[in-house]
């Protein structure tokens, strides 16, 4: 079952590897991940994610933001009881 993190925790697991990566020699981006993630008792897949998710929402790397994620999931919200709406009265003229 997926654990919530908080949002601290996160920025703070994210912020260990961006400054290790920028300020340290080290061999590869994963590496650090995977150094990392134990010392924080968590899964190296899930740091992984959250590091990619920060590079996307400060615009470093392409992809969706979080911010764009909710919008895009409130308007599917907004537009679905239309769509309900649509498929009775589709229905009904047929």
């Amino acid at each position: 079952m997926p654990q919530k993190y908080s949002e601290t925790f996160r920025a703070r697991a994210v912020r260990m590897v961006l400054d290790r990566l920028e300020h340290d020699d080290a061999p590869s981006r994963y590496v650090v991940i995977k150094e990392t993630a134990p010392r924080l008792n968590i899964a190296v897949e899930t740091l992984r994610r959250w590091v990619e998710q920060a590079e996307i929402n400060a615009g470093k790397c392409p992809g969706v933001s979080n911010d764009a994620q909710a919008e895009i999931r409130r308007l599917k919200r907004e537009n679905s009881p239309t769509e309900a709406a649509n498929e009775i009265l589709k229905s009904a003229s047929a």
